[in-house]
């Protein structure tokens, strides 16, 4: 393996681990893009919405929705940062496709829980079961989905961390 490659290696999964350990700097980033873009588009629907926090009251009988660190999904970056990271692929199509990653789930992230709020204010019937479902599958969907689009978007053929693995194997054997 060159030093270069090694260096790669070494940065990629380096700051897995650091993001791992600072896992709050997503939920850092994220919940206030979460937060006030879900309050813009809500208060454009029903105007004259009031943010408090992480609370959004909006409607004519005033609904009350708080958006907690589930609905902004850090975990969920993280798990995009992982797969982007443990991909072996190039510095420019690492970055693209990361910035498609991270916008791709936090507008679809965004939309799901603008639809759920209007749901909740229509008086949904099922509007527990349909947001239980949501919560405990609705994000691994759209995270594998996602990644799944990006795949085929930016042409990736390497599967992570199996690549970087294979590539490990290969060059040890070479050396033997």
């Amino acid at each position: 393996m060159k030093t270069k490659e090694a260096l790669d290696l070494g940065i990629r999964y380096s700051l897995l681990v650091i993001f791992g350990i600072f896992l709050e700097v997503f939920y850092f980033v994220f919940r206030p893009l979460t937060i006030y873009s879900v309050y813009f588009i809500l208060n454009l629907i029903y105007g004259a919405g009031v943010f408090e926090s992480s609370v959004i009251l909006f409607g004519e009988r005033v609904f009350t929705i708080q958006i907690i660190d589930a609905c902004v999904a850090g975990s969920a970056y993280y798990l995009l940062l992982i797969l982007n990271l443990t991909t072996p692929i190039n510095f420019d199509k690492r970055v693209k496709s990361l910035l498609f990653l991270i916008s791709g789930f936090l507008i679809l992230n965004i939309i799901r829980i603008v639809i759920f709020s209007v749901l909740f204010v229509n008086g949904f019937e099922y509007f527990d079961l349909a947001h239980r479902v949501v919560w405990y599958a609705g994000s691994t969907i759209i995270v594998i989905v996602i990644w799944f689009v990006n795949v085929k978007v930016f042409k990736i053929r390497e599967i992570p961390v199996y690549g970087d693995i294979k590539k490990i194997f290969k060059d040890v054997s070479r050396k033997r």
